[in-house]
Order: structure tokens, then C-alpha cells, then sequence
């Protein structure tokens, strides 16, 4: 599968709202550049319009640019590389690629080498699922990620002593791409499919629950995420704008949730929830 790139040429005040915007429009990869980011997303999933509609809201605040092509998925490894450092999270743990040095002087060590999947540690959104994993007692749990990407949430999962960890994706490449990085960590154990919460059975509740994920997306599935949490289990997302809590929390309220622990990164947040 082929993926539409979009590149953005903005004001770096601007680059994160604009990746923001395009999170909804169903973008899941982004890439900074200089003067700006690339935007990727699956051909299938690609609105010409909603680009435009969201560019043309900013013409009067800010100056930007961008262009529209597609290319295909070989050329992301190339393209992640030259921009590719490790990050570290709360001085705890580091998330790295293979071609980077071990740094066993961290507490936790993750290697992930993407393939056209999100979740490199390096958004903010990851960033944050994995600083609220670290805040949390996961020995013993059962734990799923929900559209895992590249699978890094569930890798901290079993890092941090899951008892056993359940992944999927909606696409087939992130399950293939999650296999590999389970493999450079270990944790081949690591269950993943290809499908979604509404297509897929599961055999189990979850003591705790990870989306991160877009806004829309946790809207619809929030009823189902509840459902499958065991009593006192916790859901973690992230995915969204700090603006959007209100609309997350109502529809948690509605399904049994109460909200327990909000983190923010550069207006991006990270919600913890527990089943009442």
C-alpha cells in the first residue's frame, strides 16, 4: 500500500497545530523537517479536500505552504534515518534504532525501527503514552494496544512486567512492522493483529487499556474500550489536542470512566482513566 506524503512548509509556531489538524484528517505519520514536516497518510484515507479546508483557516494568521505527492512505503526507512535520534523519556528510558549504540545506562532501553508506522517516541503523543506507562504498576497485568503502530506501548507494557500484552492495528503493515520490533526487544510473546476493536474477538478483559490514536477514533470506540476493562482497570489515550478533553471526558463519563490524571506536552495531552 501506497502512502500520500504532504509537505509543509509554516512558521515552527504553526507546525504543530497544523499536525494537530491533519491528525483528524487521518494522517498518522509525520516527519519534521527543516521549515516544517511531512505528513503521511494511506492513499485510501487521503481527502484532498480536508487538506485544503484546513490550510484555508490559516491564510489570515500565518503564512504556509505545502505540496502533494505519493510515495511509497520503502521510502520511509531512507527518509526516517537521516532525521531518526534517540529521545528520552522522564531519564527512565530511551527509545533508540538498531543502528544507534546501546545506552544500558537507562533503567528501560526500546529499539524500534519503523516502517511507514506511527510511534517512534519522538511525537508527542508517544512521548506522553509511554511517560504515563512508567507513572503506572503494570506487574501482572494484562494489557492491550490499541492500534499499536509500531508497537512501542506494548513493548513498555511487557518491559514494565505485563503479564501478557494483546496488540492491533488497522493495518496489516504495523502488525508486520510490531513483529519485528517485539523480536529486537524480546518480546516475541507480544500477540498482534490486523483489524480493529469492533472486528476483532478477544478472549479477555484487560486490566488496562492503551489508544493513542486520533480524537474521532477514541470518540466511537471509548463504549468499547469500556467494555472490555476489567473493574478498577484503567484506559490510557492519547492522540488528541488539549482542547479536545472536554469532548473525551464526556464520553467517558457516559461509559463508566472517571478521569484520573491529565499530562501535557506542547499542548498535546495524555488522559488516564479507571473504570468505576
Amino acid at each position: 500500500m501506497d502512502f500520500i506524503e504532504v509537505k509543509v512548509s509554516c512558521d515552527e509556531n504553526y507546525s504543530e497545530i497544523f499536525q494537530a489538524e491533519l491528525s483528524y484528517a487521518g494522517f498518522t505519520s509525520f516527519i519534521d523537517t527543516d521549515g516544517g514536516f511531512c505528513a503521511y497518510a494511506e492513499v485510501e484515507a487521503f481527502d484532498k479536500a480536508a487538506v485544503e479546508e484546513i490550510f484555508g483557516r490559516y491564510t489570515e494568521l500565518t503564512e504556509a505552504g505545502y505540496s502533494i505527492s505519493e510515495v511509497e512505503r520503502k521510502n520511509w526507512n531512507e527518509e526516517w534515518e537521516k532525521n531518526y535520534s534517540p529521545i528520552e523519556v522522564d531519564q527512565r528510558c530511551v527509545v533508540r534504532a538498531s543502528f544507534h549504540d546501546p545506552r544500558p545506562e537507562f533503567e528501560y532501553e526500546i529499539v524500534i525501527n519503523p516502517k511507514m508506522s506511527f510511534g517512534t517516541g519522538h511525537h508527542e503523543t508517544t512521548h506522553l503514552m509511554l511517560a504515563q506507562e512508567l507513572d503506572m504498576d503494570l506487574a501482572g497485568k494484562d494489557v492491550l494496544d490499541a492500534g499499536c503502530g509500531t508497537g512501542i506501548l506494548a513493548i513498555m507494557a511487557k518491559l514494565r512486567g505485563a503479564a501478557s500484552v494483546e496488540a492491533y492495528d488497522i493495518d496489516e503493515w504495523c502488525e508486520e512492522n510490531s513483529r519485528e520490533n517485539f523480536g529486537l526487544n524480546n518480546c516475541e510473546d507480544i500477540m498482534v493483529r490486523t483489524g480493529t476493536v469492533k472486528t476483532l474477538e478477544f478472549d479477555r478483559d484487560f486490566d488496562v487499556i492503551l489508544a493513542n490514536i486520533n480524537r474521532n477514533v477514541l470518540v466511537e470506540e471509548i463504549p468499547d474500550y469500556s467494555s472490555m476493562l476489567k473493574a478498577g482497570g484503567k484506559l490510557l489515550l492519547s492522540g488528541f489536542y488539549e482542547r479536545d478533553i472536554p469532548v473525551i471526558e464526556e464520553v467517558t463519563k457516559a461509559n463508566g470512566l472517571s478521569l484520573e490524571k491529565v499530562t501535557k506536552r506542547n499542548d498535546w495531552v495524555s488522559a488516564r482513566f479507571g473504570k468505576l
